[in-house]
């Protein structure tokens, strides 16, 4: 395994950061090969290229990772907004929201429905997505996100159950979803002056 090449130490230091999210040490070592295959290069990053990387037989200890296992993707995501902010924070850097559409078949998927996408340059079948990045000098880094969901969605609560969306997910705007991410990481803090 390549092991992510001039990232290795800086992934290893993430991983030891961020294991006690994972209850079982099995989900904690399949969290790290997933990471190691998406940041290889792996000619496309689908489940069973990904496994095939890592040396497992199939897709269905990633599969069960993303789909079945148990673990806060928030308090993670707080994990690795604290790393970088130490690792890259400067009062000059800039956090950079974009929404980002994702070309869908289908109607199951979350937040699914005919909507314009900005990748796409039209109205499509998508799910639109609302990330943050951060970036300094030092480097950049994606720190956030959310998942839009139209009011098609959020106005059905079976639809909503089906597909994994917590009971207390309501309508928000992609403004209003970029403004939550802002306000809830370290961004706004001052930063340690270097030592």
């Amino acid at each position: 395994m390549d092991d992510a090449g001039p990232w290795a130490a800086e992934l290893e230091s993430v991983f030891a950061r961020v294991a006690g999210r994972f209850s079982r040490v099995d989900l904690r070592w399949r969290m790290r090969d997933y990471m190691r295959g998406l940041l290889a290069p792996v000619e496309r990053k689908n489940g069973w290229q990904l496994a095939e990387y890592a040396g497992h037989r199939g897709p269905a200890g990633f599969q069960h990772l993303l789909d079945g296992a148990t673990w806060n993707a928030d308090a993670l995501r707080d994990d690795v907004q604290h790393h970088v902010a130490e690792q890259l924070g400067d009062p000059k850097g800039v956090l950079i929201v974009d929404d980002t559409g994702f070309l869908k078949k289908g109607t199951a998927s979350a937040g699914i429905q005919r909507q314009y996408s900005g990748t796409a340059g039209c109205t499509e079948n998508c799910q639109i997505e609302v990330f943050a990045a951060y970036a300094t000098a030092k480097g950049r880094a994606l720190v956030d996100r959310e998942l839009y969901l139209p009011k098609s969605w959020t106005g059905e609560a079976v639809r909503c159950r089906a597909a994994g969306i917590p009971g207390n997910r309501g309508f928000a705007t992609k403004g209003e979803l970029a403004r939550a991410m802002i306000l809830r990481g370290p961004w706004l803090r001052p930063c340690p002056s270097p030592g």
